[in-house]
């Protein structure tokens, strides 16, 4: 029942928030139980078996049974780091939107509560009837925490969003029916189980685009490479993270952005191997694309949100370049890579709401000489830019550098230009990083005085001053931010540092799957 509960807990609690009128009440509940919440999902990582190739944790009820589907939940090295990302990054947004967030609050906290659900069952699911509702369930909440706590055009960015991901969606359901109706053609019964997929010889036929597993991968691969989203298909994205709140640009980019490259990593490689291996240079081809083409765009961007929005588009490149390459240092990268852009990436946006907060704008020509004013800010943005470049020792690099290394085993000339959105990527950061902080102040930030002057900046949530004994309007964080962001700092570092801890966890399903690409099976293990 671990998996259940994690799962529906949050729905369980969104539901009833939506019936409370109190906003302190809805978010001290909405906080304490992501914080349990997280606290529970922990028991998986300390009952994971490392070892074994097979699901864990496994539920299973039958749900239809005429038709094969069930309830059907499970998880294995593939799926429990991104549960656990989940559980993780709640609780921070939470906390992060605290004062951000003042109206309808019970419902903008059940709005959180449901999505992480739906979150979570994609993560989970095996059935894949089961899969698909949790997939379509997600719109729903995104939608509204676009549409209701959005900006000035959030109207036309939600409805751009659920048009995109319903489109994708449509040609996954028929590819699933049709894969139903295989299984009662070739086991005897018909079943939605993704373990009974697996046992399945799907027709393909090199010479022929329309043959069906072709048809399928393609049908899968859309619904995947629109939520990743993968170039050509990603204009939804930066329209979605602008008119988002903070916290939806964050569940955005920490979690939602990863059920696409999960999807290709479960379903779309594994489900269609050969058309896979045909495709494979094309995807590796958009993924470098995707690369170079959202950092040179991240690097014009005059809108703070829009530069990091742009910058997801280049580093999700990286996990669909890794995931095609095909190999053990590929996949495992790619995988690394899901988790470093959910940590680098939403601690990214929290730092970008916490200063449009102050100042109610995310022009950077507006700033300048921020690290006079806001050191402590300064040096959390500093880390997390560090980060999102991929320096050595912190959690990008080792992401980046696998998958480079699985790439250059699998296509040396796609390698060498994905190298170049690296070099391009340290490029708009550290430009950005400049001017915010380093550059001439901008009339959002007024001069700090001397020492010796009237006052001066401080780190405490103390208000410093300019030359004419005025507070300044621009207070370095207080505590509660700190706390935000502290964690998100530690797994930066940690990540850097001994990524052992994490690729120990995925080593054994990474290998099992690549290894027996076009035969691959999983087993259950209680």
């Amino acid at each position: 029942m671990l998996i259940t509960l994690i799962t529906f807990l949050p729905l369980l609690v969104g539901v009833g928030l939506l019936f409370l009128k109190n906003d302190k009440v809805a978010k001290i509940i909405a906080l304490g139980f992501s914080l349990a919440e997280f606290a529970v999902s922990l028991i998986l990582l300390q009952r994971f078996d490392s070892s074994a190739t097979g699901l864990q944790f496994i539920e299973k009820v039958d749900w239809l049974p005429s038709f094969g589907i069930q309830y059907f939940v499970g998880i294995d090295g593939l799926s429990l780091w991104l549960v656990l990302l989940t559980t993780f990054l709640m609780p921070i947004i939470f906390l992060s939107s605290w004062t951000s967030v003042d109206k309808k609050v019970p419902a903008f906290c059940a709005s959180m509560l449901i999505l992480q659900t739906a979150m979570l069952g994609t993560f989970v699911s095996i059935d894949m009837i089961l899969f698909f509702v949790f997939w379509e369930l997600m719109l729903v909440p995104m939608f509204l925490l676009i549409g209701i706590w959005g900006g000035e055009k959030r109207i036309y960015a939600a409805y751009k969003f659920f048009i995109y991901t319903m489109v994708g969606s449509i040609f996954m359901m028929v590819a699933i029916i049709v894969l139903m109706f295989m299984t009662k053609n070739q086991l005897g019964t018909m079943s939605a189980s993704l373990l009974d997929f697996y046992k399945l010889k799907i027709p393909f036929d090199a010479g022929n685009y329309l043959n069906p597993q072709t048809l399928m991968f393609f049908a899968f691969c859309l619904a995947f490479a629109i939520k990743v989203p993968i170039f050509p298909l990603h204009t939804w994205l930066p329209d979605a993270h602008v008119q988002a709140p903070t916290p939806g640009s964050v569940v955005l980019a920490g979690v939602m952005l990863k059920m696409g490259t999960y999807g290709f990593l479960r379903f779309s490689i594994p489900l269609f191997p050969d058309a896979a291996k045909e495709f494979a240079p094309l995807f590796i081809a958009l993924a470098v694309i995707g690369i170079i083409y959202g950092a040179l765009v991240a690097m014009v961007q005059p809108d703070m949100k829009k530069l990091v929005a742009y910058s997801s588009v280049s580093h999700l490149g990286f996990c669909i370049l890794g995931l095609f390459a095909m190999n053990i240092e590929g996949i495992t990268g790619s995988l690394y890579q899901m988790l470093n852009h959910g940590v680098s990436t939403g601690a990214l946006f929290i730092l970008v709401g916490m200063i449009y907060e102050r100042t109610h704008s995310r022009e950077i020509s507006k700033y300048g000489g921020l690290a006079k004013a806001m050191p402590l800010f300064a040096i959390f943005f500093f880390i997390t830019t560090l980060s999102s470049i991929a320096v050595p020792g912190t959690n990008g690099f080792v992401g980046e550098f696998l998958v480079l290394l699985g790439a250059f085993k699998a296509n040396k000339v796609a390698a060498g230009f994905a190298c170049t959105g690296m070099i391009f990527g340290a490029v708009y950061m550290l430009w950005m990083y400049k001017r915010i902080f380093f550059g001439p102040a901008g009339h959002l930030v007024p001069e700090v005085a001397e020492e010796h002057g009237h006052g001066h900046g401080s780190s405490h949530g103390k208000a410093a001053h300019h030359g004419h004994g005025e507070k300044h309007p621009l207070l370095d964080l207080n505590l509660r931010e700190v706390v935000v962001l502290i964690p998100l700092m530690i797994l930066i570092f940690w990540m850097g540092f001994f990524p052992g801890n994490f690729l120990d966890k995925t080593k054994t399903s990474i290998e099992h799957l690549v290894k027996n690409h076009g035969q691959y099976t999983l087993t259950m293990n209680k």
